[in-house]
């Protein structure tokens, strides 16, 4: 089966700002999109205000809601988007386990996230945080209302290409564990894009401070050239040498630097360690930071 683009899809706005992110996406790599719609059938749902339940939909309408939302999205991304290959699915499934599978056969799996405006950030709901924690395979997740031409930079214009360049892929890169898995798909990304790759990391400056300023200043300039693993990056621009890279090492953890840096970013990466836990799998708190919080896509990508 041809790996494809896979975006899950409710109905609501923020899904259906996530499927037109990963049609884009799919063209990018000359894939096809698929569009899924993960649903088992509850006797009631319960009012947001007030806790009385009410009942569902009975499943042959809820089944014939989402057959024409499956239509309605298709038919909107195929008219934005001429000869690119869309197919659709509704599962009878849990929501968590059906996009988990879906992931399975995708290059990427794209999941969309509520805005909450401001500097409050994005809502993760708990499908979204659940899939991403599970899956074995990259994540992106999309915030409502982020409009189409966001990825590209707002004046420059390429007359001689007729395109206008992305802003730059932004990775987050882990100084512990530097991973080929997570390195390699930001690589990929920016050159897909042609678009630069920032890579940001964070440190801690390892002086004991006695109170000698200039020391510390001195620490503080010296530490980020150290400290930057060329051995980590150099094999990625030997195999991307079209990627531009830059380099910034900031102070601390880099989950607050990467939500900031997400804002002039057409996508952010970030890695998640895949790892056993008593219940369920979590993210780490660089990746929780930069979920709730980045302007931009977010793309995880588990590794070991």
């Amino acid at each position: 089966m041809p790996r494809t683009i896979t975006a899950g899809l409710d109905g609501s706005p923020e899904s259906l700002t996530a499927a037109d992110w990963a049609a884009r996406e799919a063209l990018l790599r000359d894939v096809p999109l698929r569009l899924v719609h993960a649903l088992r059938w509850q006797p009631y749902m319960y009012a947001p205000l007030g806790g009385i339940p009410q009942p569902a939909l009975r499943p042959d309408a809820q089944g014939r809601w989402a057959d024409h939302m499956l239509r309605e999205v298709e038919a909107k991304i195929a008219h934005r988007h001429p000869g690119l290959r869309i197919t659709v699915d509704r599962v009878c499934e849990e929501p968590v386990p059906a996009l988990l599978s879906a992931a399975e056969e995708a290059e990427l799996l794209v999941l969309g996230s509520r805005g909450l405006g401001g500097v409050a950030g994005f809502l993760v709901g708990s499908v979204a945080l659940a899939v991403v924690a599970g899956s074995r395979r990259p994540v992106v997740l999309v915030r409502d209302g982020l409009r189409p031409g966001y990825e590209q930079l707002p004046v420059a214009f390429d007359s001689a290409s007729g395109t206008t360049p992305f802003r730059d892929v932004v990775l987050g890169l882990d100084l512990a564990a530097p991973n080929d898995t997570v390195i390699g798909f930001a690589f990929d990304a920016a050159s897909r894009r042609a678009a630069g790759l920032r890579v940001v990391h964070g440190w801690s400056p390892a002086l004991s401070y006695d109170g000698n300023d200039s020391a510390l200043n001195a620490e503080l300039r010296a530490e980020p050239t150290r400290g930057m693993p060329a051995q980590a990056l150099d094999p990625w621009r030997n195999k991307f040498p079209g990627v531009e890279v830059t380099e910034q090492a900031v102070i601390g953890s880099a989950g607050s630097h990467l939500s900031e840096a997400s804002r002039d970013a057409s996508l952010i990466v970030v890695g998640r360690r895949e790892r056993r836990m008593p219940v369920g799998a979590a993210v780490g708190p660089v990746t929780q930071a930069v979920l709730h919080h980045a302007g931009a896509p977010v793309a995880v990508v588990p590794h070991d």
